[in-house]
């Protein structure tokens, strides 16, 4: 009888956990609820290995893999660290939690291993679980990759709003950019130029409008070049001199500004007012 209350009583409770969000349960366990934490863990074991196959690129094994011990550690790394205020869903950011931990052990290990003989990388067929390095790099090099992929979306969310101060906006620049590279080339040389100088920079900045007249006698367009280009200029200038690296190396904005001699009529479909 006793044996059926206590299995009987488990189940209710895992019945029970079953309709909480995890963001509850996480709550509960921050306010003290005794042995929930060790509960809601074993509940998503098989989420945590789901989360650590993927990463890995392979099946891995809550037995024997050190990769999931890690990953453990990190899941309950994440319930110390989960912030509800954040917006993000506690599952989302504790698969965030894995994979940075992951990685750092996936660092670690392949700086051991280019210490070690190249036949050091060879699998043995019984040593299913062993790490290949080659596996390791490409996971790595994809996390750099989506850090990367990262950096330039904050920095065009940045940029856009800087852009709203000129009255600017992307739909401006995607839909009426110069469909010539070298039109677009030409360009981003006007808008490194008025960028380089802090005449020209500090009137765009007072005015918020580009400073025509005084950009005419020196870069050698016509009017009609910069007043239907206005905004691509000044979104060039804007991000050369801003905080943007990725923006920048994105563009790839040229150095040179061999302006003299560029034909007006490329410029007839440009970025208009």
């Amino acid at each position: 009888m006793i044996k059926r209350f206590f299995v009987k009583s488990a189940s209710t409770k895992a019945a029970e956990r079953a309709h909480l969000s995890p963001e509850s349960i996480v709550e509960r366990i921050r306010l003290g609820e005794a042995g929930l934490r060790d509960t809601f863990i074993a509940d998503y074991r098989p989420y945590i290995a789901k989360v650590t196959s993927k990463f890995c690129k392979r099946y891995i094994d809550p037995e024997k893999d050190d990769e999931f011990s890690i990953a453990m550690i990190a899941f309950n790394e994440a319930i110390e660290q989960f912030s509800p205020e954040s917006g993000r869903s506690f599952l989302g950011f504790a698969e965030t939690v894995v994979r940075r931990r992951l990685i750092d052990h996936l660092r670690k290990e392949q700086r051991h291993r280019m210490s070690v003989p190249i036949s050091a990388f060879e699998k043995p067929e019984e040593e299913e679980s062993t790490v290949n390095p080659i596996e390791v790099s490409m996971a790595i090099e994809q996390y750099e990759q989506e850090r990367q992929r990262e950096r330039l979306q904050f920095e065009i969310e940045a940029f856009s709003k800087y852009l709203k101060t000129y009255d600017i906006t992307f739909a401006d620049l995607a839909d009426k950019s110069p469909k010539h590279a070298d039109s677009r080339s030409t360009l981003y040389r006007i808008g490194r130029l008025v960028a380089s100088d802090e005449g020209l920079f500090g009137m765009l900045e007072a005015k918020r409008k580009l400073p025509v007249k005084e950009l005419l006698d020196i870069c050698g367009v016509s009017r009609k070049t910069i007043e239907r280009n206005r905004k691509f200029i000044i979104a060039a200038a804007l991000i050369v001199n801003g905080n943007f690296p990725h923006l920048q190396a994105y563009l790839k904005l040229p150095e040179s500004l061999p302006l003299q001699g560029a034909k007006e009529e490329e410029y007839a479909e440009g970025v208009g007012s």
